[in-house]
């Protein structure tokens, strides 16, 4: 018998701004979004929390944040992380090497992270799995200190962030470079912590889609997507959600979120999903595998 296909679809970023909110319960209710990422400090996560407690259907995670955001310990508590007023440097690659090359960094993180994650249990929310922006959750100093906090504080699935170059290629040429730089990096990340993540028993699809489209989800790349869908249990992730002006401070300017929005709401990507027999599933499913297993 051939093993069943299941689609997680994914959102980031809720809580950025009541736009990328309305977004994604729009994506939620009238289209194929099953899951998305919770930003504890957003501007709007309040208002974020109030919609997932209401729409008990939609399984919420965190979105961690360690690089472009706002922290959640005061800032003296995290010096080498943030500035004065608690946001986290801008640039991720140079966040990377500094949380890899200066150990004494490494409690500061722990910190934070804890402090997310309990302001997010703090809601009453249920934990679907933990992800991270800008992937920072794949971090080598990262991932460990996740790791670390799992059976405390019930992390039982998480985002394993890698894909496959050549299909992705095939389907669009375009930043041929950059996604041969992301493919290479979150290999050799995949690799590590794909054995981490197993001897922890932490959770995760098997497969992941939308990080060399990032941004640019739109319905054909769905469609191409769901009629090549392999076996398992795969996550297609997205920016999905209106840009109002918060949301514009963050996003990139070339993010076409809109669109993205537009992907999920296609009647033509439900009835290809039907006509593949892919089954839409979330995060919280695995996480309830994990918890059984």
């Amino acid at each position: 018998m051939t093993e069943a296909r299941k689609l997680i679809v994914s959102a980031d970023d809720f809580g950025m701004s009541s736009g990328i909110n309305a977004g994604i319960l729009r994506g939620h209710r009238e289209g194929v979004l099953t899951d998305a990422g919770i930003m504890v400090n957003g501007a709007a996560f309040e208002e974020a929390v109030a919609i997932a407690s209401n729409n008990p259907t939609l399984s919420v995670g965190l979105h961690l944040v360690l690089v472009q955001g706002s922290a959640t310990s005061a800032p003296e508590t995290i010096p080498d992380l943030v500035d004065e007023n608690g946001q986290f440097r801008e640039h991720p690659i140079e966040c990377g090497l500094r949380y890899f090359f200066q150990p004494r960094i490494r409690p500061q993180l722990e910190r934070e992270v804890r402090a997310q994650l309990e302001k997010f249990l703090a809601t009453g929310l249920d934990l679907s799995h933990v992800d991270g922006h800008l992937n920072i959750h794949m971090h080598p100093t990262v991932l460990p200190i996740l790791i670390d906090l799992a059976d405390e504080l019930g992390i039982c699935a998480m985002r394993l962030s890698r894909e496959a170059l050549i299909p992705a290629l095939r389907f669009d040429r375009t930043h041929a470079m950059r996604k041969t730089f992301e493919a290479l990096a979150f290999h050799a990340l995949a690799a590590n912590a794909m054995r981490r993540l197993r001897a922890s028993s932490i959770r995760f699809p098997d497969r992941m889609f939308g990080l060399h489209q990032t941004g640019h989800i739109d319905e054909g790349y769905l469609l191409h997507l769901v009629d090549r869908l392999p076996p398992g249990v795969s996550e297609v992730y997205c920016h999905a959600g209106v840009v109002d002006e918060e949301a514009a401070r963050w996003r990139p300017a070339d993010y076409r979120s809109n669109c993205e929005l537009e992907a999920l709401l296609s009647p033509r990507v439900r009835e290809a999903l039907g006509r593949n027999q892919v089954e839409l599933t979330s995060y919280r499913s695995v996480a309830s595998q994990a918890a059984v297993d």
